[in-house]
């Protein structure tokens, strides 16, 4: 039977990762919890870049790696492919699609934290959904501004800055609460895909909040590409010897 390598940390990774028997390695760079209750190996760490991660593949006899990493993990994505090809097995990506905007959406998308910082620079009430970046520019803070950063690592924040820690799925009614609270007026985000972290958009389009999209990276080409967990999960039970 094909040994898997699950390169995960998304939800969607779980979907997949909780149908892996205990022959195969579901694979977590650290960041956020750990899930419980698997039957496949949970791996927590670094590999030491694609070299590392080829020697690993090599070592523990890994015929398949899945890369269902964050749509903005651009540098493991990169990795596992070069990885992959180095140690001659086949790569398969998890793409999930990105959202698009729809009528009544404000969206001004940016490429880095320069141009980001730029685009806010106006707005006063700032909420970032963007993951940790924000945490490494608190001492930046214009004094006009106050920030509301939701990511998955708590922290102390400081007199211009609130951290949220929290994880998804959130629902519309929560979105909206977390605006009013906070008097929102400006809303950053990565422009991840899927319905877990949807309703922020939803409750921006409502209130007329400007979002700020970070555009997505480029990523390397993969043997296979699929759009959801479950078309996946299919191609692996048709594949001889993968489930």
């Amino acid at each position: 039977m094909k040994r898997v390598l699950l390169l995960g940390g998304t939800g969607d990774a779980l979907q997949i990762a909780r149908q892996l028997g205990p022959q195969h390695v579901y694979s977590l760079a650290g960041l956020g919890r750990v899930p419980q209750g698997l039957a496949c190996a949970v791996r927590v760490g670094g590999y030491g870049g694609s070299d590392g991660l080829a020697r690993f593949i090599e070592s523990e006899g890994i015929a398949l790696v899945i890369d269902a990493t964050h749509p903005y993990a651009a540098q493991m994505s990169a990795n596992a492919a070069a990885a992959c090809r180095r140690a001659h097995v086949p790569c398969w990506a998890l793409r999930r699609a990105g959202w698009t905007a729809q009528a009544g959406d404000d969206w001004r998308m940016v490429g880095g934290w320069d141009a980001l910082a730029d685009a806010i620079r106006p707005f006063r009430r700032v909420l970032f959904t963007s993951g940790r970046e924000p945490l490494a520019h608190l001492d930046e803070i214009p004094a006009h501004q106050f920030w509301i950063v939701r990511c998955l690592d708590a922290h102390p924040g400081n007199e211009r800055a609130r951290i949220i820690d929290a994880r998804g799925p959130f629902d519309i009614d929560g979105e909206r609460a977390l605006f009013a609270l906070n008097r929102i007026d400006v809303l950053v985000t990565k422009n991840s895909g899927g319905e877990a972290t949807r309703a922020k958009l939803d409750v921006a389009r409502e209130l007329r909040v400007p979002v700020v999209m970070m555009r997505r990276p480029a990523l390397p080409e993969v043997d296979r590409e699929f759009d959801s967990p479950a078309q996946l999960l299919r191609a692996m039970n048709e594949e001889s010897g993968v489930l």
